[in-house]
Parts: C-alpha cells; structure tokens; sequence
C-alpha cells in the first residue's frame, strides 16, 4: 500500500508542474484533464503526507524512551507515543479506504427521475415531496438544480419530473436514491383518518459525455408536437413539443418545458445520451453481479429500498436496516445521515472483498 502511495503522490507532484506549463495552460482539454485528476489524488496525498509526519514523530518519541529520562517526562513520551499511534491506526484506515477502486461516474453531474407509482394522486404528491426534498439536498451541497420536464397533476405534485443536478460529487452521493420509495401517511383526502401506503420510483443517471457514448443522427426518430397542460389540454398552438426515439435501444425521451423546440431538443439530447449509457452501464452492471454483488442497491431499480412513516416521523432504508425518526428533517433535505450510513456500508463491503 505504501508504494502505491509513494507513487501517487509523484503523481500528484508532477501534475503540480504540469499544470504550470504555459503549454498545458493554453490547452482547456489537457488543462481540465489533469486539474480533475489532480483533484480526485488531493485527498489521499494529503492523508499520506500526515502519515509520514505522524510516523516520523512516533519514531522519534520511540528514539526518546532510550534516553535516561526523569519518570515525568518519560510518562509524557509515553502518552505521545499512544496518541500518535492511535492517530496513525485512523490515518491507515483513511487510506485504505481512499483507495478503494472508485467509480468513474462519481463526479458527474446527475438526471433524477421521479416517477409516481402506486396510489394515483397520493403518489404524484410524494414524487412532489421527494423531489423538494432532493432540490433542498442539492441546495445544502451547494449544487444547482435544473428541471428538464414535468408532468403535473390537477391535485398538485408529478406524475413524472426530470431534473438534472449540478456539482461536484453528485452522483457520488445521489446514486445511492435508485428504487421505489414508499409513504405511509393519512391523505388530505380520507375522511375517516385511514393512513394509505403509496409508492413514487426514483431513478439516477449520471450524464454522459458525448465521447462517452457514440449516438449516430441516422439511429434517433424526431417526432414534434404541441405542448400539452395537467389533463393533456393543448397549451399552445406552436409544435415545440419534441419527442425522440433511439430506434437501436428503442429509448423514448419526450420534453415539453421550453417554449423553443430548439431548446427542448437539446434538453431532449441530453436525456436520451444519459439513459442510453445508463442502459449499457446496467447491463454491465447485471453481469457483475452474477459473480459477485458489491454496491448498496444502485441497481435493480423496482427494489423498494425506502419507507417514509409519516404517523410515527420514521423513515427506513431497508438495505442497511437504517431508521431514523426525523422524517420531517430528511423532507426538508437533510440527507446526508442516511447517505453517509449507505457509503461506509458499500465501503465496508469492498475493503471486505479485498480482504478475500
């Protein structure tokens, strides 16, 4: 483990240089290439470094019990060497877990689809809940969030919304949200105070680069049409409304929100490239774990991996047997306990496939 540090922190040395090369400053690929990669090796550099001072001084308290030292300073190197070495156990950990194989999507910028499922307007209102509750996330991260498309209700709330969310580590922290969510609560609607269970779907793509993925003109079927309000009314004359089909994978992308066909194509592009990825990455994904299974519920997306408990203020992840009775802050966006539990369970279960 230590020689691959050592070797990454050359790495990171010889990107600093790199990256005050006139020649590299003028070129924005290269100049965003190597910035990114010396970004994502700052973190495990940094805690390599404290390992080395932290060693170098646990040495050299070691050295210092060898001395004829008075019994109070002899206890005080003591009580350093003690503390140093606990600090240089964490920092090991650290860096174990630093280097775990990581996942290219990780610092893309995501596409959340919010679905909702079953229990007719109850569930348009939870997929309205749940993505409040991701915009407010997002907002906390510092992320900006950007709706696609919408399809609202008469009641309020989606039957489906499109959002994409911008910032660094998106998709690391939001891959985790793929699956079914589910509410148990009293509808504004029932008299008789009976609590419902509705569901709503969420699914997470991160965004592919157009070199990421090769999408030929001559393979996509571009279909216009008139927008459309709540209720399928027509609300306008003009056909900005575009629909396009990826004959190949037989993908459907229909957007509607802007005013320009323009625009609503491009919107359009970004979400076909996007799901088309995220089809080949699940296929990958699929073969994976016929021999072994490894992330925490990132895949099969009818898992229901959430229920939402409004009588009691509970909400629980099934995957990692996690409850926490603060509904009404994780709705307002604070998220980052139940994420925080599902990435040390996924890491846990990697440093344990290493240790096989």
């Amino acid at each position: 483990m230590l020689d691959r540090l050592q070797s990454l922190e050359e790495r990171y040395n010889k990107l600093n240089e790199l990256l005050s090369d006139p020649e590299v400053i003028s070129d924005t690929n290269k100049l965003r290439e190597y910035s990114k990669e010396q970004s994502g090796l700052e973190d495990v550099v940094q805690a390599y470094r404290e390992y080395k001072e932290v060693t170098e001084q646990l040495n050299d308290a070691k050295e210092m019990l060898e001395d004829d030292l008075d019994s109070e300073m002899y206890e005080m190197v003591k009580s350093e060497i003690t503390e140093l070495s606990a600090t240089k156990t964490e920092l090991e950990e650290k860096m174990k877990i630093l280097l775990l194989p990581k996942d290219p999507n990780d610092d893309k910028d995501v596409f959340m689809e919010i679905r909702g499922a079953a229990g007719g307007d109850e569930a348009a209102l939870f997929a309205g809940d749940l993505y409040r509750m991701y915009s407010r996330y997002a907002e906390s991260q510092g992320w900006k969030t950007e709706i696609m498309e919408a399809n609202t209700t008469g009641v309020g709330g989606y039957k489906e919304i499109i959002f994409m969310i911008k910032g660094n580590g998106a998709y690391s922290k939001l891959k985790y949200e793929n699956g079914a969510h589910r509410v148990q609560r009293v509808p504004e609607t029932e008299s008789g105070g009976r609590i419902h269970t509705s569901t709503a779907t969420v699914a997470v793509l991160p965004e592919a680069e157009e070199v990421e993925i090769d999408i030929h003109e001559k393979d996509i079927r571009v279909d216009t049409f008139a927008s459309s309000g709540p209720g399928g009314q027509s609300v306008n004359t003009t056909m900005s409304a575009v629909r396009l089909t990826h004959e190949p994978t037989g993908i459907v992308v229909s957007i509607q929100d802007e005013k320009s066909q323009i625009k609503n194509k491009e919107k359009a592009m970004k979400v076909l490239r996007a799901r088309i990825y995220d089809k080949f990455q699940q296929e990958a994904q699929a073969e994976y774990d016929e021999t072994r299974k490894s992330a925490v519920g990132t895949g099969d997306r009818s898992e229901r991996i959430r229920t939402y408990n409004f009588p009691q203020n509970r909400v629980t992840d099934h995957r990692i047997g996690l409850t926490i009775q603060k509904l009404d802050q994780i709705l307002e966006g604070k998220l980052g306990e139940i994420i925080d539990a599902l990435v040390m369970e996924e890491q846990a279960k990697k440093l344990e496939q290493i240790g096989e």
